[in-house]
């Protein structure tokens, strides 16, 4: 749902009564549009992606979303249906196909009114109503505290099934953002916080910049008004000479790779706000710098891109110590390209980014691509190695019943600031902060608990120290014989105070799942939820009866006050409401429907 919205009633709703008269007469009179026909932009921009979409199905789509919406409207007063065309609009940018379309124009109707999950099921199919569920929210009436959390835990199972669940959601909150400022200033910050701590980490590992950098500007502009006034100003009175110095930079970067008969696109590449805050202002200068930037997309294979790094640096003496190879080493998103800085035209600091047409595209769009670009043979499905982070995030997701933990840990996980170690011949990407505790369980369980001592480029160091970008470590567990060690004197398992520095989500589950191996353990509300069934099951058994369907259930929890079917079998479970209950109501409401 967006967080942004009035919720009103699902039909036959009114205006927030502290909307001023005037301004909601103007959101009325304005919408819908003139033309009558509010998705002509969006079939046009989806369409100029996917010239053989189904135009049709989003027009359906949209006719049953502002149906259900109608009378819903914003905070800022708009009808509620903005929100989703809006959202649709995002992914057709993003040149989603028109499944994700569909869905995004459906995102709020199975939480925000009667439109049920069956029957969008039944209206679009299981695809459709998979991505709808993936984004729907766990009621906060019925969940307190947990429902943020459970509900982010949701999204990411779902994820595992259709990765086009988190680009709806990053679509969903690009347009909350945009629009944040109907909201109040203790709600803005907090949101904006929330943004910052989860969805632009999630947009970072699916390697979505396009949608990233508009996200981070809005983040800063919200927790920091000032400085990203501060550093707007600057970039406006810098304008007209950055401008003029970058069309110089380009022309003779033009030439030089034509000289050496490399074919390329260079660009002036202007830096968003954010980017310019987080190099200068946050890393401690008293003023903010705008470093000019180009960008070379080359045409031809990776090589290329060497080839159009030696030509800039036989034009331009390279700075010293700024060279990345994203291209050999790449990120934990898979982005590609060299970075390197030079000293251009009259001495000025540039800093010019290579990469070929396929490296572009997956800097900008990341798994997005694959549906804007999809490969003949390939399908339009991620490949698995842009994926590898949700699996593992999937596989330590099961060992967590705690959904407020699990949170932590995947902030944790999502963290920007991460170091790349080698160790037992394969590069892992850890937490910036990481011990070699953190590495031992990286490489595997039982590494971690019985891991004993370790070595951090030769040397023997403290289980607890903080290892460095390019570390080679060493792990030594029980069992393990070397001269220099003396492993038999420690005892064997993790110990609690390992729990004082390790970062990784992986560490701090095997760690806390050890120590309590002997308490109970929690349950998370998909447990709840299948357990409260089974005892809705048992209790039907007694009376020699069953059911059919869910349907009776659905009427059971719409009577009794519930959202959906899943809160009042966690209801059940938790013994709010007991089994026997339940079953004599259902089966009154089967034998006596009137």
């Amino acid at each position: 749902m967006d967080v942004d919205a009035g919720r009103g009633a699902a039909l036959g709703g009114s205006l927030p009564v502290d909307f001023p008269l005037a301004r909601r007469l103007r959101t009325l009179l304005s919408w819908p549009p003139a033309d009558g026909d509010p998705v002509t932009t969006m079939v046009r921009t989806h369409r100029a992606v996917h010239s053989g979409a189904d135009a049709a199905a989003l027009r359906r789509a949209y006719a049953i979303a502002e149906s259900m919406h109608r009378g819903q409207f914003r905070k800022s007063g708009e009808p509620y249906i903005t929100h989703p065309l809006a959202v649709a609009q995002i992914c057709a940018e993003l040149g989603m196909d028109t499944t994700t379309l569909v869905a995004a124009l459906l995102h709020d109707t199975v939480e925000d009114t009667r439109y049920t999950l069956d029957a969008l099921d039944g209206d679009f199919g299981s695809e459709v109503a998979l991505l709808v569920d993936g984004v729907t929210k766990f009621d906060k009436e019925f969940y307190g505290k947990a429902a943020e959390a459970e509900t982010i835990r949701k999204m990411i199972i779902a994820a595992g099934k259709d990765v086009r669940v988190l680009i709806i959601k990053l679509a969903d909150r690009l347009h909350n953002m945009r629009t944040l400022d109907a909201r109040s200033p203790a709600s803005r910050a907090r949101i904006a916080r929330a943004t910052a701590e989860v969805l632009v980490p999630l947009c970072d590992r699916l390697g979505i910049q396009m949608l990233k950098r508009e996200l981070d500007d809005a983040v800063l502009m919200h927790l920091e008004p000032e400085e990203f006034a501060r550093i707007q100003a600057h970039v406006a009175a810098g304008q007209p000479a950055r401008e003029s110095y970058l069309t110089r930079v380009v022309r003779e970067a033009r030439v030089v790779l034509r000289r050496d008969r490399i074919d390329a696109d260079v660009q002036a590449r202007p830096r968003h706000v954010y980017s310019i805050w987080k190099d200068t202002v946050a890393a401690g200068q008293p003023t903010p710098v705008d470093l000019p930037r180009i960008s070379i997309v080359v045409d031809g294979p990776d090589n290329e891109c060497y080839a159009a790094l030696g030509a800039i640096h036989g034009l331009w003496r390279p700075v010293p110590g700024r060279f990345k190879d994203y291209i050999a080493s790449p990120k934990n998103n898979l982005y590609r390209s060299l970075h390197t800085t030079v000293c251009g035209p009259d001495d000025s600091s540039v800093e010019v980014l290579i990469r070929t047409r396929a490296m572009h595209r997956s800097a900008e769009y990341g798994v997005a691509a694959d549906f804007r670009y999809p490969q003949p043979d390939a399908g339009s499905t991620p490949s698995a190695e842009q994926l590898d982070w949700l699996r593992r995030v999937l596989d330590w997701e099961q060992e967590t019943a705690d959904p407020t933990l699990f949170l932590q840990s995947l902030r944790c996980d999502l963290a920007e600031s991460q170091v790349q170690v080698f160790a037992e011949g394969r590069q892992v990407v850890l937490p910036a902060g990481s011990t070699p505790v953190d590495l031992a369980y990286e490489l595997g369980p039982h590494r971690g608990d019985h891991c004993l001592a370790a070595k951090i480029n030769g040397r023997l160091a403290p289980l607890g120290s903080e290892l460095g970008e390019g570390d080679v470590v060493e792990i030594f567990t029980e069992g393990d014989a070397h001269a220099e060690l003396d492993l038999a004197v420690a005892p064997p398992g993790p110990r609690k105070e390992w729990l004082g520095f390790v970062k990784s989500p992986q560490a701090q589950l095997q760690i806390n799942r050890w120590f309590a191996q002997h308490e109970e353990p929690g349950i998370s509300i998909a447990d709840k939820v299948r357990l409260g069934r089974a005892a809705v099951g048992l209790a039907l058994r007694r009376h020699n009866r069953g059911l059919a369907s869910d349907l009776p259930l659905r009427r059971l929890a719409e009577e009794r006050g519930y959202p959906d079917v899943d809160t009042m079998l966690v209801a059940v479970f938790d013994r709010t409401l007991e089994p026997e209950a339940v079953v004599e109501q259902l089966i009154a409401l089967v034998d006596h429907p009137e």
